[in-house]
């Protein structure tokens, strides 16, 4: 399986001159292509094919006077730059066909983007040197923060450069799994609001809020920038500082996801989730509470992980109705505000915690057979009936319908 191992890197300033030519020269090949065959589908046209676009948008242009600067920097960056339009326009229409979710037609490119990047694969030369640098093309070694050692020998490696001006390296490598040693306990996970994540052991991992906690600094920083004029050095110095508190707030995020994802994957066998409709949900009065808390990604490192390591990794409905089912006796006893957080089940009267007999029933829903004990706050005490228990007159104790008692 292929995974992508990202480093921070920190070019000089000759570098980083570099790096904005290349950014520069592939945002107009990509956005020379997507104009010409925009003009081929006006007039009828059939799209022109990648390999006469590549011909005449890269190497004849070269030989131009106006985009003689092509030249400047690495012909692979180009060629990558034509293949990642030709994916955009495939994701499109496979998303008109239903074959995978739905995507925006591809758009022009602008250098006000918070996002560029350049790509270099193998046919580029690019290097990693004996003193751990990164040796690109027609712009130098530029020096990388490792973290870790690389499983393998990348295939591609990606220069970014985000809205708060950081620079990354991202690596594609080729990895094998690697199965962790089996274990028994399965779990399901009801993700919500109140806590991130309720476990169907009785486990509750409270929501950090990351962006309510960061939100008085970022008001600040937001003003600062409202109040600067358009077009001014002073402008851009402070774009910067509210990018890089954003992006302080979406580390820290990521870095929580990482934590409990490899957590959860390492201690489990199984692991099961609902399918949440994230979408609809950012669209509601929730919408700033839903994107701080990331379902999403920590759902996918999740599966990402889980097919690593050797695990299972399963995904229930989100229709199913979790959280009006009791998870001892099965009785459906209909939906129910948000503010009911516990409630008594009218089959047995065991009462019962909302989420963890949510993520109960989405673990049996999976078909993982987990313990609903934990589900349990306090077992209800139930009278017995007149023609339950009793004393018959020679003594001896009867007791009819309960047996135990």
């Amino acid at each position: 399986m292929q995974l992508r191992y990202s480093f921070r890197v920190y070019p000089n300033g000759p570098q980083r001159s570099a790096l904005a030519r290349a950014f520069g020269c592939a945002r107009v090949v990509y956005n020379d292509a997507l104009r010409a065959r925009e003009a081929a589908r006006a007039e009828g046209l059939p799209f022109p094919k990648a390999g006469d676009l590549s011909k005449l948008l890269v190497t004849e242009a070269k030989k131009t006077v106006e985009r003689a600067w092509l030249g400047e920097v690495s012909a692979v960056v180009l060629q990558q730059s034509l293949r990642d339009l030709d994916t955009a326009y495939r994701n499109f229409f496979d998303g008109l066909k239903g074959k995978c979710s739905r995507m925006g037609a591809p758009r022009f490119k602008s250098r006000k983007d918070h996002r560029q990047a350049v790509r270099f694969t193998a046919n580029a030369k690019w290097k990693i040197t004996p003193g751990g640098d990164l040796s690109l093309p027609k712009i130098g070694d530029v020096r990388v923060k490792w973290s870790r050692v690389l499983p393998s020998v990348p295939s591609t490696v990606t220069v970014i450069k985000d809205a708060a001006g950081r620079y990354f390296a991202s690596f594609v490598v080729e990895t094998d799994p690697a199965p962790l040693p089996d274990v028994e306990p399965v779990v399901g996970i009801d993700l919500g609001l109140g806590h991130f994540a309720v476990l169907s052991d009785g486990t509750k991992i409270d929501a950090p809020r990351f962006l309510r906690r960061a939100e008085k600094k970022l008001k600040k920083a937001q003003r600062n920038l409202s109040r600067k004029a358009k077009g001014s050095n002073n402008r851009d110095k402070a774009r910067i500082k509210v990018a890089r508190a954003h992006a302080r707030v979406a580390d820290a995020r990521r870095e929580f996801h990482h934590q409990l994802s490899t957590k959860v994957i390492r201690e489990n066998q199984a692991v099961a989730v609902e399918d949440l409709a994230v979408k609809g949900l950012a669209r509601t009065r929730l919408a700033k509470s839903v994107h701080d808390v990331g379902w999403a990604a920590f759902v996918a490192m999740l599966e990402y992980k889980a097919a690593l390591y050797g695990r299972t990794f399963l995904r229930i409905d989100r229709f199913e109705p979790t959280s009006q089912v009791c998870c001892v006796c099965g009785t459906k006893d209909g939906p129910k505000p948000l503010h009911v957080r516990v409630w008594e089940c009218r089959g047995c009267g065991t009462v019962l915690d909302r989420d963890v007999n949510a993520a109960i029933n989405i673990a049996k829903a999976a078909g993982l057979a987990v313990s609903a004990c934990r589900a349990r706050v306090r077992p209800e005490r139930v009278p017995a009936q007149r023609e339950e228990a009793g004393t018959h007159r020679d003594g001896r104790p009867a007791v009819v319908g309960i047996s135990g008692l």
